[in-house]
């Protein structure tokens, strides 16, 4: 049996959730194989790994993996993610959201998250729309952009999610395209390994929502508008400033290490009970 068919049969709810509900094109499928790929090479149990899921399309990926899962109400991912690692920090908690989940309607909980450096690795699905919910703009749609509540172009400024992380204070944040897999997997790994509040933002396009609204005729189009403008942070500088501003960097922004808050918490539990001074 091919590898990837092992991969699947073991880590996939195969026998009761397919077909899936995602549209072709659609590269959420492309993230869901990204993570258990990385969640099989760090030798996780299953038993070990909480996926804690908003609303919406990349909802739905709790529902395929047979990890402990739960699909929880919209734009509170990170709050019962925050509540399972505080109660068992032991556990590997992801956090799996689109970009209205986690930025517009739980825009506050990813902010304090982030803050609190608590040990949760959010994973967000940036496809610039609220896919499953009828096409309204996001708070990443850019300016200009059309959706369904934006018919003559979104006229607000956009949030960029790495940029949002950063001033939020969180200490690892990478983004990769769905187009860019072998980085993808990197990042994700590597977040997963990490102490604290990891994020891993991910472009991934909605063809069916967005794409159709916005001049890409097919959502081939799409992924090649990534190839073409997703650039690694490290090439940027041989690029003049004008070129640059065409292009969205991919890559690890930030990668520091600071003590999480279950850390704390736990540091502070053992000197108030063991009477050791502060």
């Amino acid at each position: 049996m091919a590898e990837v068919t092992q991969l699947i049969h073991h880590y996939l709810r195969h026998n009761k959730r397919f077909p899936h509900v995602l549209c072709p094109g659609c590269g959420h499928g492309i993230v869901l194989g990204s993570l258990v790929r990385c969640v099989h090479q760090l030798g996780l149990s299953k038993d070990e790994v909480v996926l804690v899921a908003g609303i919406g399309c990349s909802g739905r990926i709790a529902v395929y993996v047979d990890f402990n899962t739960v699909h929880t109400t919209h734009g509170r991912a990170l709050t019962f993610a925050t509540g399972i690692k505080m109660a068992n920090p032991k556990l590997k908690v992801i956090a799996v959201m689109g970009d209205g989940d986690a930025l517009s309607i739980g825009g506050n909980h990813f902010l304090h998250a982030a803050r609190r450096n608590i040990g949760v690795t959010a994973l967000i699905l940036n496809n610039n729309i609220y896919g499953m919910t009828g096409g309204q703009s996001s708070s990443t749609t850019a300016e200009n952009c059309y959706s369904t509540t934006s018919p003559y172009g979104q006229q607000e400024q956009s949030f960029d999610i790495v940029n949002l992380a950063k001033a939020a204070g969180a200490p690892y944040v990478a983004r990769s395209t769905v187009l860019h897999v072998k980085l993808l997997d990197r990042i994700l790994t590597t977040a997963l390994e990490r102490p604290g509040f990891n994020l891993v933002e991910v472009l991934t396009p909605c063809h069916t929502q967005f794409g159709r609204k916005n001049k890409f005729k097919t959502n081939v189009d799409m992924y090649q508008w990534y190839k073409k403008n997703a650039t690694p942070i490290e090439a940027l500088d041989k690029l003049s400033e004008a070129e640059r501003a065409k292009r969205t960097p991919i890559g690890i922004f930030v990668e520091e290490n600071r003590p999480s808050l279950e850390e704390r918490h736990a540091a502070i539990k053992a000197r108030l009970t063991d009477g050791a001074p502060s």
